[in-house]
């Protein structure tokens, strides 16, 4: 357990609730102290995000982009197929969040920039769910650190922070997640396809039974 919070320029335990076993249930994705920080040197002035979420845990808040990270935003069911193949046989993902039913992907500064043009000449790009891009400029939403309760449709963590210094995927490596998930759906498509094609006949098999 880091003692960051805990030191003689920081008077108070400001992540307290996180350790509280009774959260536990709540969630399975957690944000540790040292991914809360992570978040909170997104802003200007970090300790009074600190303060406003000892004050209101299970508020939402909103973090500037373009510093410590990016953000990519995709619809859910296509941000899953990403997380799957990242998670399967890339290097796996940083932080992810869903907020009003949207997934959030935590990037590399400098990805919502790149990202889109990538898609341009990509050659599966046309068929990839045009993502939101948020850098420099945007802010973003992201889930409470305490949520309130077991609600399906709050804003979550899907992948929580945990660390100071959070691994984040670039535009390569988000095209590249873009790119599988596209190709496993076209996969897909294609043996529900041959499976439909390889069907009997039911009138034909009906005959042939009579005969």
């Amino acid at each position: 357990m880091t003692t960051w919070l805990r030191d003689e320029t920081t008077p108070y335990d400001i992540f307290r609730f996180l350790r509280d076993p009774d959260e536990e249930r709540h969630q399975t994705a957690r944000v540790t102290e040292e991914g809360a920080a992570w978040l909170v040197s997104a802003t200007a002035r970090p300790d009074d995000t600190l303060a406003r979420w000892q004050e209101h845990p299970g508020a939402a808040a909103a973090l500037p982009c373009g510093g410590a990270f990016d953000v990519v935003n995709v619809e859910p069911m296509f941000g899953r197929r990403m997380l799957d193949r990242l998670w399967a046989e890339g290097p796996g993902s940083g932080p992810v969040a869903v907020h009003r039913g949207r997934m959030l992907l935590f990037a590399a500064p400098g990805t919502a920039q790149r990202l889109p043009s990538l898609l341009d000449w990509e050659e599966w790009g046309e068929a990839v769910p045009r993502p939101l891009c948020h850098g420099v400029g945007d802010a973003v939403t992201v889930p409470p650190l305490a949520p309130a309760g077991p609600d399906a449709q709050a804003p979550r963590w899907v992948v929580a922070p945990d660390t100071r210094r959070p691994w984040l995927p670039g535009p390569e490596v988000l095209l590249w997640a873009c790119v599988r998930a596209v190709r496993m759906v076209a996969r897909a498509d294609v043996r529900v396809s041959i499976f439909a094609s390889a069907e009997p006949d039911a009138n034909v098999y009906d005959v042939s039974r009579r005969r």
